[in-house]
C-alpha cells in the first residue's frame, strides 16, 4: 500500500495515507484455509437441508434459501479475492480457489476476473465509464439525461428502476447471459473459452445431481438460492459506487486514491451480514488495494486513518441509494432522476 495524499472534502487538510509494511496486507494460509473450511460445508448442510426439507413444506426449502444464500455471496467474495490474487500468496492456489468457487456461483471465473479487472482501472470515472464492462462502472450524467429524447429518457428510467434493475436483471445475467461470452471481446479467446469449460463442467457436475436427486427437486432448490443470491450480489457492489455522497471525476481530474476514498462507499453492516458478505463492505479499502484480502479489510480501516474519511453508508441508506443514478456535476453529487424535464423558458 503506497503512500499516497489526497483531497479531502470541505477544503479541509489534505489526507495523507501511510505506507503499509507489505506484511499487513498479505493472505494469511490458515486465515484463508479457515474460510474455506467453515463455509463450504456450512453451504452444502444448508443445501442438502433445503432439498430434505422439500418433503416437508415448500415454505421451509424457500426460508433455508435465505441463508444459503448469503454463504453463497461469502463464496463469491472468496472468488473475488481469488481473481485479484489476494486469496492466497501463490497464484496456482489463487486459480485452484477461483475455479471451485465457480461451480458453485456459476460465474465462468477467467471471463469475470478480467473483467473486473478493468472496473478496477475505470471506477467512477466519467470519461471511461462505459469499458468496465459491468453496471457499477457506467454512470450518466444529469446533463446528458436532460439531453435526451423523451423516449429514450423513458427507457433509461426503466432501466434504472429498482424492481428491473436489481430483482429481474441479475438473475438473467448470472443464469443465461454468463453462459455464453456475451461482451468478451473476440481477443480474449483464453477467456472466451473459460465460458464454454465452465459451461461444460457445470453440465456435468448439476446434470449428474439431477440424475441423483431429480431435476425438478434440483430446480426447487437451487433456483431460488441462484436468484437471491445474484439479487444480493449485484446490490452490494453497485451500491457501493452509486450512492448519494459518490464522488465521480473526469479522466485529468481522476486519481485512484481519491477514487477509492470518496467514490467508494463504506458500506456499514451489522456483524452477521458483515460476515456473510466477507467484508466487503469496505469497499474503499478494497479499491485502494485490491492484494488486501477480504479478512483484512477491517484492520486497514482501522489502522489507516484516512480510511476512515470514506463515505459511510448505514444500512437504512444503502437501500435507498439506488434512487441516486445521475451524476450532478453542477452539484458535485449523485441525484436522483427529475420527475419531468425542466421547462425552457421562451423569448419574449
Amino acid at each position: 500500500m503506497p503512500a499516497v495524499t489526497i483531497g479531502a472534502p470541505n477544503d479541509t487538510a489534505p489526507l495523507e495515507i501511510p505506507s503499509a509494511t507489505r506484511a499487513l496486507v498479505l493472505p494469511v494460509v490458515h486465515r484463508s484455509l479457515g474460510q474455506l473450511a467453515v463455509t463450504m460445508p456450512l453451504f452444502i448442510a444448508v443445501w442438502a437441508a433445503m432439498y430434505f426439507s422439500l418433503a416437508v413444506s415448500y415454505a421451509l426449502t424457500l426460508a433455508l434459501a435465505v441463508p444459503a444464500a448469503g454463504l453463497l455471496v461469502r463464496i463469491f467474495i472468496f472468488q473475488h479475492d481469488a481473481g485479484h490474487g489476494s486469496f492466497f500468496r501463490l497464484r496456482r492456489a489463487n486459480e485452484a480457489v477461483g475455479w471451485l468457487c465457480c461451480l458453485f456461483t456459476l460465474t465462468p471465473y477467467a471471463n469475470w476476473r478480467r473483467q473486473h479487472a478493468q472496473h478496477h482501472a475505470n471506477w467512477n470515472n466519467l470519461d471511461k465509464r462505459y469499458s468496465g464492462l459491468d453496471i457499477y462502472s457506467t454512470c450518466r450524467t444529469l446533463s446528458e439525461y436532460r439531453a435526451m429524447s423523451p423516449w429514450a429518457r423513458w427507457v433509461y428510467r426503466l432501466s434504472q428502476n429498482p424492481v428491473v434493475m436489481l430483482v429481474i436483471v441479475p438473475p438473467l445475467v448470472f443464469l443465461l447471459l454468463y453462459r455464453v461470452p456475451f461482451d468478451t471481446p473476440r481477443a480474449w479467446k483464453k477467456e472466451r473459452r473459460s465460458v464454454h469449460l465452465t459451461n461444460l463442467v457445470l453440465a456435468a457436475l448439476y446434470g449428474s445431481l439431477g440424475l441423483a436427486i431429480g431435476f425438478p427437486q434440483l430446480v426447487l432448490v437451487q433456483l431460488p438460492i441462484s436468484v437471491l443470491t445474484s439479487i444480493i450480489g449485484v446490490w452490494l457492489f453497485s451500491v457501493q459506487h452509486k450512492f448519494e455522497d459518490s464522488l465521480w471525476l473526469s479522466g485529468k481530474d481522476w486519481n485512484a486514491a481519491e477514487a477509492a476514498i470518496r467514490g467508494s462507499s463504506y458500506l456499514k453492516l451489522p456483524g452477521v451480514l458483515q460476515w456473510f458478505t466477507g467484508n466487503i463492505g469496505f469497499h474503499h479499502v478494497h479499491h485502494f488495494d485490491p492484494r488486501i484480502p477480504n479478512y483484512r479489510l477491517q484492520e486497514q480501516h482501522e489502522r489507516v486513518p484516512a480510511f476512515r474519511r470514506a463515505p459511510v453508508l448505514e444500512l437504512s441508506a444503502a437501500l435507498r441509494a439506488h434512487r441516486y443514478c445521475l451524476w450532478d456535476e453542477a452539484q458535485g453529487r449523485m441525484v436522483p432522476i427529475p420527475k419531468s424535464r425542466p421547462e425552457v423558458a421562451r423569448p419574449g
